[in-house]
C-alpha cells in the first residue's frame, strides 16, 4: 500500500471533519431551529419593549405639551391664532387644574407626572389654593426627583415666606444652598435667603450678600440692589 502523503492525510482529515459537522448539524437540526427561533423571539420583544417605551414617552410628552397649553391659555372674548381662550378665568383654571391632575393620574412616577405636579401646585399658589399649593409642592419635594425637587423646594420657601412662616423658608434656603441644582444656583437661593431674613437679621443678611455683590452681571447687580434695600429699611423709622 502506497503510503498517503501528508497532504492527503490532511486533506481527509478536513473531508472527515466536515462529515462529522454536517450529521450533527443533521442530528441536532431540531434544537438549532428552536434555540435560533427564541433567539429572535428575545431580539423582536427587545424591540418591541423599545418601541413600546418610545411610544409611551412621546405619548406623556404630548399630554405635557397641551396641559401647558392650557396653563398658557388667555383669559379674553377674541380668538387670538395658536393660543387656547377661556372666557374667564374660573374656566381656565378648572382646566388647567384638570389638565395637570389628569396627566398626573395616567403616568404616575414618571418625569413628566413630577414636572406637572410641580406646575400645580405653582398654579394652587397663584390662584389663592395655599393649603393645595403646599400640599403638592411637598409631595415634588419628596419625591427627591430632580431638578424640579429643588424648584418645588424654592416655591414652597417663597410661599412660607410670604405667610410668615419664616423659619421654615430659611431651612428649606439653606438646604438649597447646601445643594444646589441647575433649576435653583446657590446663588439664587442664597439672595432669597438674605432677603427672607433681611427684617430679623439683617446683619446676617447682609453678610450673605457680601460675597456676590463684586460678581458680573445678574448675580452681582440683585445682591447690589438687595444690600441696598437693606439699607434704606433699617434707616426707615
Amino acid at each position: 500500500m502506497d503510503r498517503l502523503t501528508r497532504k492527503e492525510l490532511k486533506s481527509d482529515k478536513f473531508v472527515e471533519k466536515v462529515r462529522s459537522t454536517l450529521e450533527f448539524l443533521r442530528e441536532h437540526r431540531r434544537q438549532a431551529i428552536l434555540i435560533a427561533s427564541v433567539a429572535l423571539a428575545g431580539v423582536l420583544v427587545a424591540v418591541g419593549v423599545l418601541a413600546w417605551r418610545r411610544h409611551e414617552r412621546i405619548q406623556r410628552q404630548v399630554a405635557l405639551r397641551e396641559a401647558f397649553r392650557i396653563y398658557q391659555a388667555v383669559v379674553t372674548d377674541e380668538a387670538p391664532p395658536f393660543f387656547v381662550r377661556f372666557n374667564t378665568e374660573e374656566e381656565k383654571n378648572r382646566a388647567v387644574e384638570k389638565a395637570f391632575q389628569d396627566l398626573i393620574a395616567k403616568y404616575p412616577g414618571t418625569a413628566e407626572a413630577t414636572i406637572a405636579k410641580y406646575y400645580l401646585g405653582v398654579h394652587y399658589h397663584y390662584t389663592n389654593q395655599e393649603d393645595r399649593a403646599e400640599k403638592v409642592l411637598k409631595e415634588v419635594v419628596a419625591s427627591g426627583k430632580q431638578p424640579f425637587a429643588s424648584q418645588a423646594a424654592y416655591s414652597l420657601a417663597e410661599l412660607y415666606a410670604g405667610q410668615g412662616r419664616i423659619e421654615e423658608a430659611e431651612k428649606l434656603l439653606r438646604q438649597l444652598i447646601e445643594h444646589p441644582t441647575v433649576l435653583v444656583p446657590k446663588e439664587q437661593a442664597t439672595i432669597t435667603l438674605a432677603k427672607v431674613i433681611a427684617k430679623k437679621d439683617p446683619q446676617q443678611a447682609r453678610k450673605l450678600l457680601e460675597p456676590l455683590r463684586e460678581r458680573p452681571g445678574a448675580v452681582g447687580r440683585v445682591a447690589l440692589t438687595t444690600l441696598g434695600e437693606i439699607s434704606s429699611a433699617q434707616q426707615t423709622p
